[in-house]
């Protein structure tokens, strides 16, 4: 008569960690090239993405027109797959460290409230736009509004300031 016996829990314990080292290693090699350089982050994203900086009064009329145009825009980004331009523009005196932006575009982010939050939800599950702005360290909810003024082309209007 033979008897059998259960592997000892140390042996599985090493047969599942050496399973989840054998899955993480693509990830590891992922994560190890980095979205540091331009080249690489147009490569990964497949888009010229830039950044700029600017004072919010002096992009007021247009962030408040993307705003308006949030839940027209929500369709297009839920649809966007490829572009040949991101633009970041980073509205720097509107970051929550400097008292968030100003009472009017406040206001207006407020009186869409729904929609922005909608399209922040559509930016994260758009590897596309997410990448474009977590390349620059830019939180989803930084974002208050974009603007697809030419065709292959986004503009997106953050309240934040640059990752440097």
């Amino acid at each position: 008569m033979t008897i059998t016996t259960l592997p000892d829990a140390r042996w599985l314990h090493a047969i599942a960690a050496a399973a989840f080292l054998a899955a993480s290693l693509p990830q590891a090699a992922l994560n190890a090239q980095g979205l540091e350089s331009p080249e690489t982050v147009d490569r990964i994203i497949g888009s010229q993405v830039s950044e700029e900086q600017a004072r919010t009064t002096a992009e007021i009329g247009k962030v408040s027109s993307a705003i308006d145009r949030t839940r027209e825009n929500i369709s297009t980004v839920r649809k966007t797959s490829k572009l040949d331009k991101v633009d970041i523009v980073l509205l720097t005196d509107a970051a929550r460290g400097e008292g968030g932006p100003p009472a009017v575009i406040e206001n207006k982010v407020r009186q869409h409230r729904d929609d922005v939050a909608e399209l922040r939800k559509e930016i994260e599950a758009n590897a596309l736009l997410f990448n474009a702005i977590d390349s620059r360290r830019i939180a989803a909810q930084d974002v208050l509004a974009v603007a697809f003024d030419d065709p292959g082309k986004i503009v997106i209007y953050a309240a934040a300031k640059p990752s440097d």
